[in-house]
């Protein structure tokens, strides 16, 4: 990060006042008669009412449309285990997200504890104020366990984003890819490079789309996850083959897609090269890819490639799902974010790629032209569209699944 980049960024987060989020009054607090009724003696109403029917709480405050962003920390960005407090910035910046994009409003919350039980206690507790919960910024493997946990014992929306939100968005683009290149989901040959929260729910949502989880390639530190390891824990355990690949040039040799979330600079352009004809790489490490998309695209003329980046074609960027996502599941009240509203989200996605790009996203990225291809794969994060189609389509699945109250 230039200098310069770094005091712009420290700049903007500090001035003209610390933060990025604030609470507002949606009320009239100009008359005494006015204070009444926002507190003493008013407010006791809608106690009474909330205390007799608990449901009462979505027609009487903000509980509805709110939604707790919760951390511990372990895992914010590419910066590691950095602590709650220090993640803060990022959980604000999540806020600024779900409320430019579909007006969600949010709470931030890090939470210093000493185990996933202890995460898990406290959200708990404190889950009566919210509508739904984002996950954010919680390392694997204790990620997978926090969200099962907290989906079985709360009846609001919970979602880890690091997980499902990046699979749906890679989903997307990824269905629209192969059908660009003549390939399909069934057949196609899979390579992972990363194991951990995204990897792992990337290729838990594939499969359920139809890739074959025999052809479906997970690497680690360690290399290929194949049967023959003792060191891998259930969660990866689940995506191991039977294989003599070890390397991520066997594994890439004659592979259909190569999905990377991982770190910088890890695709050789050898592999590229061994990959089957009409490749896909989604290099997706963040700010730097596995493979700088210039050199990918010189070692294969023939590739849809995509990035986390935006100054290239293709961003995978998780603000095309979470807003939207959790915009849909409030509007009906969903007691969850089931497999069955991840996959609608992704086909609305992929759907709406495919439409033609209305003027004003145009203007916005300074493009002449923009169509369904090689280099738009999936919409981009400022299309206006999203924010009607997507609550949409996770509104109707809710309900088609029984898990809508509304």
């Amino acid at each position: 990060m230039s200098n310069t980049l770094k005091e712009q960024a420290l700049a903007y987060h500090q001035y003209p006042k610390a933060g990025k989020i604030a609470t507002e009054i949606t009320k009239s607090t100009e008359t005494q008669h006015d204070l009444s009724l926002a507190y003493t003696p008013g407010v006791a109403e809608p106690v009474k009412e909330i205390y007799e029917d608990p449901e009462a709480a979505y027609k009487y405050t903000a509980k509805g449309n709110l939604v707790g962003v919760i951390t511990d920390g372990t895992a914010v960005l590419g910066l590691g285990n950095v602590g709650s407090l220090a993640g803060k910035p990022v959980m604000e910046g999540k806020g600024v997200l779900f409320k430019r994009f579909a007006d969600v409003d949010v709470f931030d919350i890090e939470i210093n504890v000493n185990s996933p039980q202890d995460f898990i206690d406290t959200v708990v507790r404190i889950a009566p104020t919210f509508g739904g919960i984002n996950l954010e910024d919680i390392a694997a493997p204790h990620c997978f366990e926090i969200e099962r946990k907290l989906s079985d014992l709360l009846d609001i929306p919970v979602f880890h984003d690091d997980q499902h939100g990046t699979a749906i968005i890679i989903a997307a683009g990824l269905i629209n890819a192969l059908e660009i290149q003549n390939k399909n989901i069934e057949t196609a040959v899979i390579v992972c490079l990363g194991a951990g929260a995204a990897g792992i729910a990337s290729m838990q949502l594939l499969e359920a789309l139809g890739a074959k989880k025999e052809n479906l390639y997970m690497l680690d530190r360690g290399g290929v996850i194949h049967s023959g390891r003792d060191d891998l824990n259930p969660y990866k355990a689940e995506y191991a083959v039977t294989t003599e690949k070890r390397t991520l040039l066997e594994a890439c040799t004659d592979a259909d897609v190569f999905i990377g979330v991982s770190g910088p600079n890890l695709l050789s352009e050898e592999a590229v090269k061994a990959m089957a004809p009409n490749p896909i790489i989604f290099a997706l490490s963040n700010p730097d890819p596995e493979i700088d998309p210039v050199i990918a695209k010189a070692a294969r003329p023939d590739l849809i490639m995509a990035t986390g980046r935006s100054d290239y074609p293709n961003q995978v960027n998780n603000v095309l799902g979470f807003p939207f996502i959790f915009r849909g599941a409030l509007d009906v009240r969903a007691s969850c974010i089931n497999r069955e509203m991840q996959i609608a989200a992704v086909k609305a996605l992929a759907d709406l790629a495919k439409e033609e790009v209305p003027e004003e996203v145009l203007k916005a990225y300074n493009k002449e032209t923009m169509a369904f291809g090689a280099d738009y794969i999936i919409p981009t994060p400022l299309d206006p569209r999203l924010r009607q189609r997507i609550p949409q389509a996770i509104a109707q699945a809710a309900i088609d699944s029984g898990v809508a109250k509304k």
